[in-house]
């Protein structure tokens, strides 16, 4: 990469989504840059060093976990003031309590390039292990994404009582030291005791796994599994709806969309001229 003004070798910083932790699980982007960087930042103490197997040999491959902001910035603008491309490995998807805004402003102060490739989070992992769905038809459209307020803050308007008021499906992150917790702030907002919960702990990790449960049992079940770390909770209303009543209207003979005639004529809903293409 070369810029146009100077002609030198212009370097860039790539921010890397790794997923959960299945090396497998990285995007193909993630792979590329990967393969293709000249310094490699990951956070150790989140992202398995197998994720980074595609690294050339010889390429500087640190683990920032016991390093500083500053010092974790320093690695990166060496690299690119070089010329070179430094790749930041994050786990999961950067965007979500990430740290990227901090590093890139850094960045930004000193003219740096930077990009991000996203990832694949735990909640996403997570329902893919355990073969569920958010979003059920006739049943929740919305999905929450969350955490207990703790050292980080989270805004009144934003507990966990007040969003699960709404009655939407959720996933609650980073908050698998205080199990009890959860379940009452998820029961006080309106949530029934027999709402289906899926515990996820280090999904994408060997030995990872889910487990079933409902919500009036989710503290116990998390403490008898040992899952008080790296655990993602997902709550998941409206799971009892049976399959037959559930059917996507996309896939329905009886439903127009953009490319399918009904084979009986429906009454076309506000969503029809949306399904062009499919799913």
């Amino acid at each position: 990469m070369t810029d146009t003004l100077t002609g030198k070798a212009a370097g860039k910083v790539w921010f890397v989504g790794a997923g959960p932790g299945d090396p497998e699980l990285i995007t193909v982007k993630g792979q590329r840059l990967i393969a293709a960087a000249d310094a490699i930042v990951y956070a150790g103490s989140l992202v398995p060093r197998e994720v980074l197997a595609g690294a050339r040999p010889g390429v500087p491959v640190v683990d920032s976990a016991p390093l500083s902001l500053a010092e974790t910035h320093a690695l990166l603008r060496d690299c690119a003031a070089k010329g070179g491309l430094a790749v930041r490995v994050h786990t999961g998807e950067p965007s979500i309590y990430g740290a990227v805004r901090e590093q890139a402003a850094l960045l930004d102060a000193e003219g740096i390039a930077w990009d991000v490739v996203p990832g694949v989070s735990s909640a996403f992992a997570t329902a893919a292990a355990a073969r569920v769905s958010f979003t059920v038809p006739g049943g929740p459209q919305t999905f929450i994404l969350t955490r207990l307020s703790g050292r980080t803050p989270v805004p009144e308007s934003e507990s966990l009582p007040s969003l699960a008021a709404h009655g939407a499906a959720m996933a609650v992150l980073l908050s698998a030291g205080e199990p009890e917790r959860v379940q009452a702030e998820l029961l006080q907002g309106g949530y029934a005791s027999e709402t289906a919960i899926v515990l996820g702990h280090k999904v994408g990790w060997p030995g990872g796994e889910v487990v079933h449960a409902k919500l009036g049992a989710l503290a116990q079940t998390a403490r008898e599994h040992g899952f008080t770390r790296q655990t993602v909770f997902l709550v998941l209303p409206g799971q009892d709806i049976e399959a037959e009543a559930s059917r996507s209207k996309l896939y329905d003979a009886s439903f127009t969309h953009g490319w399918r005639e009904a084979e009986e004529q429906d009454a076309p809903g506000p969503e029809a001229s949306e399904l062009k293409g499919g799913v």
